[in-house]
């Protein structure tokens, strides 16, 4: 398992990605992200980062799938009060929130909006700034957000959309995931309900 992550970080490497895109392509923290890349196929040099590397492909790969794990993050979602927009985290958050859209208009009744959140992670430069609510999608000013992304590995990005969306004027209600893999029930203040927690023994 080890050597095809190695071999997939260096290809996606070669491919032009980010050492962030990396990261949430294999659904790794960084830190391994940037290890992955540093070693070569055949020898493994140095000691990996405590990581899980998530495959989640059985339900990506099938919208019917993608469908029903969006209604369960969407009525986990409700559990803190309704929202007028749903913001996903690029790349793998926005197909989740997409569906999770029309399943909180379903739901409530409400006119029910998708805002898109580039992380700065995806960046070239990767400077310490956040990352941006893209304009070719919904806004979150004076609006109710719920905050979506596949796994949470250490609930930095996470942190950086919430952020975000308080800077724009925007009131963030949960963040939703598939996987937590830092096991947390909140970050800065804010609940943060998955599918999945990941608890370390």
């Amino acid at each position: 398992m080890k050597q095809k992550l190695i071999q997939k970080a260096q290809e996606l490497r070669e491919h032009g990605f980010t050492t962030g895109e990396i990261a949430d392509e294999l659904n790794v923290s960084m830190d391994t992200a940037r290890w992955l890349t540093l070693q070569k196929a055949e020898e493994v040099k140095a000691e990996a980062p405590v990581d899980f590397a998530i495959n989640w492909k059985s339900i990506g790969g099938n919208s019917t799938r993608l469908s029903y794990v969006s209604g369960a993050l969407s009525d986990m979602a409700l559990a803190h009060g309704e929202a007028d927009v749903v913001c996903g985290i690029a790349v793998s958050g926005i197909p989740f929130a997409t569906v999770m859209t029309e399943f909180l208009e379903d739901m409530t009744g409400m006119d029910t909006s998708l805002a898109i959140y580039h992380p700065n992670k995806h960046r070239k430069d990767n400077a310490d700034d956040e990352g941006t609510i893209s304009t070719n999608f919904g806004t979150v000013e004076g609006k109710k957000v719920v905050i979506v992304d596949d796994v949470i590995t250490s609930g930095k990005t996470a942190k950086e959309v919430i952020h975000t969306v308080k800077d724009l004027g925007g009131e963030p209600t949960c963040v939703t995931v598939l996987i937590d893999k830092a096991g947390l029930s909140e970050i800065e203040g804010i609940p943060v309900e998955s599918l999945i927690k990941v608890s370390r023994l």
